[in-house]
């Protein structure tokens, strides 16, 4: 089965195969390099235009194939962050849907890549999903408060058989995508190794945002007829300067736009 087909019957396709042992290795130790100088990375959105390393690999060819499977040949990159659980820690992420709290209109048009850098094994916390519940559609998300819980505002989707939960492990240098309504979670790493994870979404230029703010957005492929979003510029180096100045106003202007959807 294709990656589109399957994709649209289960809501997510994985694992899909996209870098080598030694390109897997390069890019972790880009991340690591980078924190060593800048503190923790866990969750900063927007990496791609703080470290030119993030933005090669959210720009990997072998993504962006994977990604026109399912929305097209023109592809605009919304976000990336790197979603990092330490060993023997209990953060977790609870069960929910990654459109709710974006303001972005038509669904087809945006997939979520989750890249591995490390194993993503039941043990280390790999994600997990619920096939076909994409097909739902928006469900109601309740605020908690949960101090490991990852999300913002630990926004949960409640009444779920946890049964109806498949793992999707991935061996580090695979990806998984996912529908924006499609429902997942993923509980703590009690394995020895860290669980790094580059968490990516990716838009067709036609789609829309509908709380006002135009969120800057980077084309990585095809063209943008539309004009819907404003153009972001990537990291020139690794944190220089420049590149520090224009992550925070980006990441200001992501976070505005993100915290719209929650008022």
């Amino acid at each position: 089965m294709s990656i589109a087909a399957q994709y649209h019957q289960h809501g997510y396709v994985a694992p899909i195969d996209i870098l080598n042992d030694n390109e897997v290795a390069h890019y972790r130790a880009a991340l690591e390099d980078a924190e060593a100088r800048l503190g923790s990375l866990h969750y900063e959105q927007n990496i791609h235009t703080q470290l030119r390393s993030a933005f090669e690999l959210a720009t990997n060819e072998n993504i962006l194939d994977a990604v026109e499977a399912i929305i097209g040949p023109d592809i605009r990159l919304y976000c990336a962050t790197y979603i990092i659980k330490e060993p023997h820690t209990d953060t977790f992420v609870s069960w929910h849907q990654d459109l709710t709290y974006w303001g972005l209109d038509n669904s087809d048009k945006v997939v979520t890549g989750w890249l591995a850098l490390a194993p993503a094994t039941p043990e280390s916390g790999c994600m997990k999903m619920i096939p076909g519940s994409h097909k739902r559609g928006q469900l109601k998300h309740h605020t908690t408060d949960v101090s490991n819980n990852v999300l913002f505002q630990g926004q949960t989707v409640k009444d779920l058989d946890p049964d109806d939960g498949v793992y999707c492990p991935l061996e580090p240098g695979q990806l998984s995508l996912h529908h924006g309504w499609t429902l997942h979670e993923s509980l703590p790493n009690h394995s020895q190794d860290r669980r790094i994870g580059f968490n990516l979404q990716f838009v067709a230029p036609s789609v829309k945002n509908t709380n006002g703010i135009r969120v800057p957005t980077i084309l990585v492929r095809g063209e943008d007829n539309c004009g819907h979003f404003d153009d972001e510029v990537p990291a020139s180096g690794e944190a220089d300067a420049e590149s520090m100045t224009r992550h925070k106003h980006y990441t200001d202007l992501m976070t505005q736009a993100f915290k719209s959807q929650h008022n």
